[in-house]
């Protein structure tokens, strides 16, 4: 089976144990669960809540995952209203969905699906090969802006319906991953007819559907009665969309939400010895840091840029801002990922050393940045110190709060000197090849790396060129990379089927049940 970190890796972190452990232990207590409640008397069946309202920070732009680059998107969607070929659990692993089973040929270039029968979106209309066919050229086409059409859609070489239930891909180049790609919400199935209408209303084959959306407020799904799949216990699940923390407490206290879901920061914290929550403290593939825009003076020169990396104190500002909750991080990878190296001593956090690198690149103080802060709790907790770390080498860094919508139009456009962003895809190092992406890295080497660890034959070369991928990075200190933060779940008592590890951001409301 396919699992989230397929690389064979010599790297002292390795995926928590208890991912593979509790996947295991979930399915079990889920079917003894299932079979308990069998047997309760069915008055007592009957008084149980049937919906769940669940809080997260941030209110998608859209509600098509396959044009629209914000988390939050898939987070409501996501194995809710739209499904893809796979899955991927909570520990990482990925199992068939809309595929049922599938044949890879010896050389890792050819792909053959035997596809689920009696699926149907929620219109009526079937489930077939052509759809998929569809989806996966809708997100190839050279004005798609799926942020999975390099590392996914441009490697298809070619589609080939077989029937309405048989599906062959051609690759241009083996992929290691390439069943986890297709699990993430990036590759999920839309149909001809009403894929023009996704972002507001999208039609899927997931169990559940679109009710209403309070844009601003909530947005809640109904169960899809025809789903092709087992039936959720849950009639319904709303996402209630606040940003403050202590407003999503206080949500939280008063009943009006059941699940709070961020990445660990104290608000979190608030909730442990409450008898009636349980906190969730798991991990994540997330990579929080100070981005930088490589394309503008002077975060053009590699060595301003390696000066705010020494700047940066990541194991105070871990300690400090997140009670300690992430680990140290010096490259665009997740301690989680295997092979990971721990680089973040290659930039000791020494002002000294900043400072004489600034110097060196004939920076006088103050440099003044500008770093746009979407609004999340780690970005409203951590610009402040990163301001004071900043402070002592002389560069002063305005903080420049905007809405996703504001960052979306543009930073993630190019337009910003620097943005505490924290980048959840996991494995997602091939915006490093793209110098169009928003940091403006543009390094042919680089490039080379990436094309022949894509192309290598066998585990120990694929390895060693993903060494050098992390080393790379870190030499050109592209980004100011600072930690890989903990996810934080604050759950009312008797919820059950949420994850603790967050591979990627889904919420399946179709696993959850009141007991």
């Amino acid at each position: 089976m396919t699992v989230l970190y397929p690389e064979n890796s010599t790297g002292r972190a390795q995926p928590p144990a208890h991912w593979h452990r509790r996947g295991w232990l979930t399915r079990l207590l889920a079917a003894g669960a299932a079979s308990w409640a069998g047997a309760l008397p069915s008055a007592l069946a009957a008084s149980r809540p049937s919906s769940v309202t669940l809080s997260t920070t941030q209110e998608p732009s859209s509600l098509d995952p396959t044009v629209d680059a914000l988390a939050a998107v898939g987070g409501v969607v996501h194995y809710n209203i739209l499904e893809g070929l796979t899955r991927i659990e909570e520990n990482g692993s990925v199992s068939p969905l809309l595929a049922e089973r599938w044949n890879v040929s010896p050389d890792g270039l050819r792909y053959s699906f035997d596809l689920r029968r009696g699926v149907r979106f929620h219109d009526g209309a079937p489930f077939t090969a052509d759809a998929v066919r569809f989806s996966f050229e809708r997100s190839a086409a050279p004005t798609s802006t799926n942020k999975a059409r390099k590392a996914l859609f441009s490697n298809i070489a070619g589609i080939q319906a077989d029937g309405p239930h048989r599906l062959h891909l051609a690759l241009h180049h083996a992929d290691a991953q390439f069943l986890f790609r297709l699990g993430e919400n990036t590759a999920v199935i839309l149909h001809p007819q009403s894929a023009g209408q996704a972002a507001t209303q999208p039609v899927g084959t997931g169990p559940y559907r679109l009710a209403d959306w309070r844009k601003g407020h909530s947005l809640r799904l109904v169960r899809a009665d025809a789903y092709w799949g087992r039936k959720p216990r849950m009639d319904s699940g709303t996402f209630r969309f606040i940003i403050e923390p202590d407003e999503q407490a206080a949500a939280l206290d008063s009943g009006e939400v059941d699940l709070l879901f961020q990445f660990a920061t104290p608000i979190v914290q608030r909730f442990r010895g409450n008898a009636d929550f349980q906190v969730l403290v798991g991990a994540s593939s997330g990579k929080a840091m100070l981005a930088l825009n490589n394309r503008r003076a002077p975060l053009d020169d590699v060595r301003v840029r390696r000066a705010i990396t020494h700047a940066i104190d990541r194991e105070a500002f871990i300690r400090r801002g997140f009670d300690g909750r992430g680990y140290p991080i010096g490259s665009h990878f997740a301690p989680t990922d295997a092979g990971y190296l721990h680089l973040e001593s290659f930039y000791p956090y020494s002002p000294e050393r900043a400072r004489a690198l600034l110097a060196e690149a004939g920076v006088r103080a103050p440099l003044h940045l500008r770093c746009a802060l979407p609004s999340t709790p780690y970005a409203i907790t951590g610009a402040p110190l990163l301001v004071q770390y900043l402070a002592e080498v002389g560069i002063t860094l305005e903080p420049v709060p905007m809405s996703w919508k504001e960052w979306l139009a543009g930073p993630f456009k190019g337009d910003f000197d620097t943005t505490f962003i924290n980048h959840i895809e996991p494995m997602d190092y091939l915006i490093y090849t793209d110098p169009e992406y928003y940091f403006h890295y543009d390094s042919s080497a680089f490039r080379e790396l990436a094309a022949r660890h894509a192309q290598a034959s066998n585990a120990r070369q694929r390895q060693q060129l993903f060494a050098r991928i992390q080393r790379h990075l870190t030499h050109d200190a592209v980004n100011a990379w600072v930690y890989t933060p903990q996810v934080g779940t604050v759950v009312r008592k008797g919820l059950r089927g949420t994850w603790v590890n967050y591979p990627i951001v889904a919420h399946d409301l179709g696993a959850m049940w009141w007991e």
